[in-house]
C-alpha cells in the first residue's frame, strides 16, 4: 500500500499563508507553529510567524521568530530586517544597525534595509548617511501597497507620510479587512507620478516641525485628487509646538507653557532671562517625541551641558509648569478627537515629571489603574466642565479630523497643555487582564477612526 507523501514546509506555508490573507488569524497563527514543530528552522514560516505575532500584538513572541530566523539564517535577508524593524522601535539601535548592515551585506540593493538604515542614523543624528539610505530605498519605492485581507470590496486608501518620522501611526487603525492601504513616501513623490487608484486619501503626516517638506509635497498631491483628504496638510501646518503654545493659550481655560525657538549658538543665561525665562526651564530638540532629546534645567550652571547633548541647531526652550497633583505626582491625560467627538485614551502617573505611558509603571499600582479606569469610564465627571471646554476649544482652534491632546489638570480645573497635534498614537495594551478596562476606550477610538473614513470615502475611483 502506498504511503501519502507528507506535503512539504513549503506547500503547508502556502496553506497557512492562505488562511492568514483570509482573514483566519488563529488558524494561520497554529499552522505556522505546526510547521515549526517539524522543521524549527523553516526561514520563510519564522518570518510568517513573527509578522503575524507582531500584527496582533505579541512584540516579544515575534522578536523571538524574527531573531531566530536571522540567527539560523545569517545570509537570508528578512529576518534581519524585521529584527531590525522592532530593535529600533525598542530603542536599540546600534543591534537595529548592525543587522540591517547584516541584511545589505546579502542583498545590497534592498530598499526596505536601506529605508530602516536611513532611519537608524536620522535617530542617531547622522542626517548624511540617513538621506544617502533613504534615497537608495525610496527613490523606486515612493508607492507601497500593504497586503489586503478582506473579500468584499475594499476602501482604497492613500496614505502619504514622511520617511523622517512625525507621522500618525496609522496601520493600526486601518483594518486590513476593510482598507487597502498604499503608503506614499512624500520626500521622494512628484506630481507627475500616477496616483494608485484610491478613495480616500488620510494624510498621515502629523508633526509641523519636523516634516513641513514632506507636508508641502503633501498638499501637492492633494491638488492631484478628486477624492475627499483627511487631516488636510493645511490644517497640519500650523500645529507646530511653538505656534499652538501661541495660539492656544488664548482659549479659556487653557494653560500653554511659553514657548521659543532659539539657535544653540545663543543659548546663554542671561539672554534667557532678558527674554523672560525663569528656572527650572525645558529644553527639547525639535521634531522629537516620546521624551527623546527633551531635559528640565533647573539651574543657569546647567544649561551649557544640556544643551550640548541635543541634536541639531536649533532648540526649543520652554517655560516649566510642574504637572504634579497635590499628592506630588506627575499626570498626563490623553484625550483623542475624532471627527468632532472627545474619547480619552490614557492617564499615565508617574514620580516623574517627564511621564509616559510607557515608563509610568501603571502596571505595577493598582490604584493608579483605578484612577485611570475612572478618567476612562466617565471623562466628564472626572476632569469637570471646565477643562472639557477647554479641550472642546482647542480641537475647535486646531481643526484636525483626527488629533490628540496631552495634559495635566491643575488645581482650578483648567488644562495644562503638553501638546496637541496629530502624532497620537494609540497602542493597545499586552493580553494581560490587567489592562481590561482600557480596551474598550483604544476600540472606541478605532471604530470612530474607521467610521470618519468609511463614510468619507469617495464612491467612485479618483
Amino acid at each position: 500500500m502506498l504511503v501519502a507523501e507528507r506535503p512539504t514546509a513549503d506547500a503547508r506555508l502556502a496553506e497557512a499563508a492562505a488562511l492568514e490573507a483570509a482573514g483566519h488569524t488563529a488558524e494561520a497563527r497554529q499552522n505556522y507553529l505546526a510547521i515549526l514543530i517539524d522543521a524549527p528552522d523553516h526561514p520563510a514560516t519564522l518570518n510568517h510567524l513573527g509578522a503575524l505575532l507582531f500584527r496582533t500584538g505579541y512584540r516579544s513572541a515575534a522578536r523571538t521568530a524574527f531573531a531566530r530566523a536571522a540567527t539560523r539564517h545569517p545570509g537570508q535577508p528578512e529576518g534581519h530586517v524585521k529584527l531590525a524593524h522592532l530593535l529600533r522601535e525598542d530603542g536599540d539601535l546600534e543591534a537595529a544597525r548592525r543587522h540591517y548592515q547584516a541584511a545589505l551585506r546579502s542583498s545590497p540593493d534592498l530598499a526596505e534595509a536601506h529605508q530602516g538604515l536611513g532611519n537608524v542614523f536620522f535617530d542617531v543624528g547622522d542626517t548624511a548617511q540617513a538621506e544617502l539610505h533613504w534615497g537608495l530605498g525610496y527613490r523606486a519605492h515612493v508607492f507601497a501597497t500593504w497586503p489586503y485581507r478582506g473579500t468584499a470590496p475594499p476602501i482604497r486608501v492613500l496614505l502619504p507620510g514622511s520617511v523622517r518620522g512625525g507621522n500618525i501611526p496609522a496601520m493600526p487603525l486601518l483594518d486590513p479587512s476593510v482598507f487597502a492601504v498604499t503608503t506614499v513616501a512624500m520626500e521622494y513623490f512628484a506630481t507627475a507620478m500616477a496616483l494608485p487608484p484610491h478613495d480616500l486619501v488620510f494624510n498621515a503626516i502629523g508633526d509641523a516641525d519636523l516634516c513641513r517638506p514632506a507636508l508641502l509635497a503633501a498638499a501637492a498631491l492633494a491638488a492631484c485628487t478628486r477624492a475627499p483628504v483627511v487631516n488636510p496638510p493645511a490644517a497640519i501646518l500650523p500645529t507646530g509646538r511653538v505656534g499652538n503654545a501661541a495660539r492656544l493659550a488664548a482659549v479659556p481655560g487653557v494653560i500653554a507653557p511659553r514657548m521659543q525657538l532659539w539657535r544653540r549658538a545663543a543659548l546663554h543665561a542671561a539672554a534667557l532671562a532678558d527674554a523672560g525665562f525663569g528656572w527650572p526651564l525645558l529644553l527639547r530638540a525639535p521634531g522629537f517625541h516620546t521624551g527623546r532629546h527633551f531635559c528640565r534645567v533647573d539651574a543657569p550652571g546647567e544649561l551649557a551641558k544640556a544643551a550640548e547633548g541635543l541634536p541639531g541647531d536649533d532648540v526649543l526652550v520652554i517655560d516649566y509648569v510642574a504637572p504634579h497633583s497635590a499628592d506630588g505626582l506627575a499626570r498626563k491625560l490623553r484625550v483623542m478627537c475624532v471627527n468632532g467627538t472627545l474619547y480619552p485614551l490614557h492617564l499615565a502617573i508617574s514620580a516623574d515629571w517627564k511621564v509616559h505611558y510607557f515608563t509610568a509603571a501603571m502596571a505595577g499600582n493598582v490604584a493608579h489603574r483605578a484612577e485611570e479606569a475612572k478618567f476612562l469610564a466617565d471623562m466628564p465627571g472626572f476632569l469637570g466642565p471646565r477643562a472639557m471646554a477647554a479641550l472642546s476649544g482647542i480641537f475647535d482652534v486646531l481643526g484636525l479630523d483626527y488629533g490628540g491632546i496631552d495634559f495635566a489638570l491643575a488645581a482650578d480645573g483648567s488644562v495644562v497643555l503638553f501638546e496637541a497635534n496629530a502624532t497620537m498614537a494609540i497602542v493597545s495594551p499586552t493580553s494581560d487582564p490587567i489592562w481590561d478596562y482600557r480596551r474598550a476606550a483604544i476600540g472606541r477610538v478605532v471604530e470612530a477612526t474607521a467610521r470618519m473614513l468609511r463614510r468619507r470615502a469617495a464612491p467612485g475611483p479618483a
